[in-house]
Protein backbone atom coordinates (compact mmCIF):
# COMPACT_ATOMS: atom_id res chain seq x y z
CA UNK A 1 0.00 0.00 0.00
CA UNK A 2 3.06 2.31 1.11
CA UNK A 3 4.23 1.49 -2.91
CA UNK A 4 0.83 2.53 -4.40
CA UNK A 5 1.22 5.59 -2.32
CA UNK A 6 4.32 6.61 -3.50
CA UNK A 7 4.14 5.97 -7.11
CA UNK A 8 0.69 8.05 -6.96
CA UNK A 9 3.02 11.06 -5.18
CA UNK A 10 5.36 10.96 -7.98
CA UNK A 11 3.11 10.97 -10.85
CA UNK A 12 0.88 13.87 -9.43
CA UNK A 13 4.14 15.73 -8.71
CA UNK A 14 5.22 15.00 -12.18
CA UNK A 15 1.85 15.70 -13.44
CA UNK A 16 2.20 19.14 -11.51
CA UNK A 17 5.76 20.03 -12.94
CA UNK A 18 4.85 19.38 -16.58
CA UNK A 19 2.09 21.58 -15.98
CA UNK A 20 3.87 24.56 -14.16
CA UNK A 21 6.40 24.52 -16.81
CA UNK A 22 3.88 24.36 -19.68
CA UNK A 23 2.16 27.50 -17.79
CA UNK A 24 5.55 29.07 -17.47
CA UNK A 25 6.43 28.47 -21.11
CA UNK A 26 3.65 30.44 -22.43
CA UNK A 27 3.37 33.15 -20.06
CA UNK A 28 7.47 34.52 -21.19
CA UNK A 29 6.28 35.00 -24.57
CA UNK A 30 4.16 37.93 -23.88
CA UNK A 31 2.16 40.17 -26.07
CA UNK A 32 3.76 41.73 -29.48
CA UNK A 33 3.13 44.63 -31.03
CA UNK A 34 4.11 44.29 -34.99
CA UNK A 35 4.43 48.32 -35.96
CA UNK A 36 3.25 48.29 -39.58
CA UNK A 37 6.80 50.13 -40.95
CA UNK A 38 8.45 46.66 -40.42
CA UNK A 39 6.19 44.64 -42.85
CA UNK A 40 6.82 46.32 -46.80
CA UNK A 41 3.97 45.27 -49.23
CA UNK A 42 5.78 42.85 -52.24
CA UNK A 43 4.61 42.48 -55.47
CA UNK A 44 2.23 39.04 -55.89
CA UNK A 45 4.22 36.90 -57.62
CA UNK A 46 3.26 37.09 -61.32
CA UNK A 47 2.41 33.23 -61.45
CA UNK A 48 -0.54 33.32 -58.89
CA UNK A 49 -1.93 37.00 -59.88
CA UNK A 50 -2.77 38.88 -62.90
CA UNK A 51 -2.25 42.50 -62.91
CA UNK A 52 0.41 44.47 -60.49
CA UNK A 53 -1.24 43.09 -56.88
CA UNK A 54 0.13 44.34 -53.83
CA UNK A 55 0.79 41.49 -51.13
CA UNK A 56 1.53 42.97 -47.18
CA UNK A 57 2.11 40.19 -44.79
CA UNK A 58 0.04 41.28 -41.73
CA UNK A 59 0.25 38.27 -39.40
CA UNK A 60 2.48 34.59 -39.65
CA UNK A 61 1.22 31.96 -37.96
CA UNK A 62 2.96 31.25 -34.76
CA UNK A 63 3.33 27.14 -32.96
CA UNK A 64 0.83 26.33 -31.59
CA UNK A 65 -1.26 28.31 -34.21
CA UNK A 66 -1.38 27.91 -37.64
CA UNK A 67 -3.44 31.41 -38.79
CA UNK A 68 -1.74 34.33 -40.94
CA UNK A 69 -3.28 36.75 -42.60
CA UNK A 70 -2.02 39.59 -45.30
CA UNK A 71 -3.22 42.76 -46.72
CA UNK A 72 -3.74 42.87 -50.52
CA UNK A 73 -4.15 45.31 -53.04
CA UNK A 74 -5.70 45.21 -56.79
CA UNK A 75 -5.85 47.60 -59.03
CA UNK A 76 -9.19 47.56 -61.45
CA UNK A 77 -8.34 44.14 -63.90
CA UNK A 78 -6.05 42.33 -60.95
CA UNK A 79 -7.14 38.55 -59.79
CA UNK A 80 -5.61 35.72 -58.23
CA UNK A 81 -5.16 32.86 -60.43
CA UNK A 82 -7.83 29.73 -59.32
CA UNK A 83 -6.91 28.36 -55.82
CA UNK A 84 -7.73 26.45 -52.90
CA UNK A 85 -6.99 26.42 -49.17
CA UNK A 86 -7.10 22.99 -47.17
CA UNK A 87 -8.91 25.32 -44.04
CA UNK A 88 -10.60 27.48 -45.76
CA UNK A 89 -10.41 31.13 -46.06
CA UNK A 90 -11.64 34.41 -44.70
CA UNK A 91 -11.54 37.66 -46.71
CA UNK A 92 -12.22 41.35 -45.40
CA UNK A 93 -12.93 43.89 -47.99
CA UNK A 94 -11.05 47.57 -46.61
CA UNK A 95 -11.46 49.37 -49.24
CA UNK A 96 -12.82 49.06 -52.97
CA UNK A 97 -15.29 46.65 -54.89
CA UNK A 98 -14.31 43.42 -55.79
CA UNK A 99 -15.28 40.26 -57.44
CA UNK A 100 -15.16 36.56 -55.50
CA UNK A 101 -15.46 33.71 -58.07
CA UNK A 102 -16.31 29.89 -57.44
CA UNK A 103 -15.20 27.27 -59.77
CA UNK A 104 -18.85 25.94 -60.87
CA UNK A 105 -20.56 29.16 -59.47
CA UNK A 106 -20.96 32.14 -59.45
CA UNK A 107 -19.08 35.27 -58.96
CA UNK A 108 -20.05 37.58 -56.47
CA UNK A 109 -19.31 41.09 -55.78
CA UNK A 110 -18.34 42.59 -52.52
CA UNK A 111 -17.55 45.41 -51.22
CA UNK A 112 -15.76 47.61 -48.44
CA UNK A 113 -16.82 46.32 -45.09
CA UNK A 114 -18.23 42.79 -46.38
CA UNK A 115 -16.52 39.38 -45.54
CA UNK A 116 -16.65 36.26 -47.52
CA UNK A 117 -15.72 32.73 -46.26
CA UNK A 118 -14.28 30.19 -48.59
CA UNK A 119 -14.78 26.86 -47.28
CA UNK A 120 -11.50 24.24 -47.35
CA UNK A 121 -10.71 23.21 -50.95
CA UNK A 122 -12.75 24.92 -52.62
CA UNK A 123 -11.44 25.91 -55.66
CA UNK A 124 -11.88 30.36 -55.92
CA UNK A 125 -10.16 33.54 -57.40
CA UNK A 126 -10.77 36.96 -55.79
CA UNK A 127 -9.52 40.47 -57.11
CA UNK A 128 -11.04 43.82 -58.51
CA UNK A 129 -13.39 44.63 -60.87
CA UNK A 130 -12.27 45.84 -64.50
CA UNK A 131 -13.24 49.43 -63.25
CA UNK A 132 -12.46 49.37 -59.19
CA UNK A 133 -9.49 48.80 -57.16
CA UNK A 134 -9.86 46.77 -54.26
CA UNK A 135 -8.03 45.79 -51.06
CA UNK A 136 -8.73 42.93 -48.55
CA UNK A 137 -6.98 41.54 -45.80
CA UNK A 138 -6.81 37.78 -46.32
CA UNK A 139 -7.04 35.33 -43.17
CA UNK A 140 -5.57 31.85 -43.38
CA UNK A 141 -4.36 28.70 -41.56
CA UNK A 142 -1.35 26.57 -42.71
CA UNK A 143 -1.98 22.54 -43.02
CA UNK A 144 1.38 20.99 -42.82
CA UNK A 145 3.16 24.34 -43.41
CA UNK A 146 1.08 25.53 -46.32
CA UNK A 147 -2.18 28.09 -46.48
CA UNK A 148 -2.95 27.25 -50.15
CA UNK A 149 -2.42 25.73 -53.33
CA UNK A 150 -2.20 27.42 -56.22
CA UNK A 151 -3.75 26.50 -59.66
CA UNK A 152 -4.04 28.11 -63.60
CA UNK A 153 -4.30 31.91 -64.24
CA UNK A 154 -8.26 32.84 -64.23
CA UNK A 155 -8.86 33.71 -68.13
CA UNK A 156 -10.05 37.15 -69.50
CA UNK A 157 -13.69 35.36 -70.34
CA UNK A 158 -14.96 34.09 -66.73
CA UNK A 159 -13.21 37.06 -65.46
CA UNK A 160 -14.94 39.16 -67.67
CA UNK A 161 -18.32 37.76 -67.46
CA UNK A 162 -17.80 39.14 -63.48
CA UNK A 163 -20.94 39.24 -61.39
CA UNK A 164 -24.31 38.77 -62.82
Amino acid sequence: MKKIATVSAVLVTVALAITVAAQGNRSKEGVSVSPSETRKAQPGPEQNFTGEVSVKPLFHAKAPGRTGGSLVTFPPGARTAWHTHPLGQTLVVTDGTGWVGQWGGKTQTFRKGDVAWIPANVKHWHGATPTTSMSHIAIYENLNGSPVEWMEKVTDEPYRKGAR
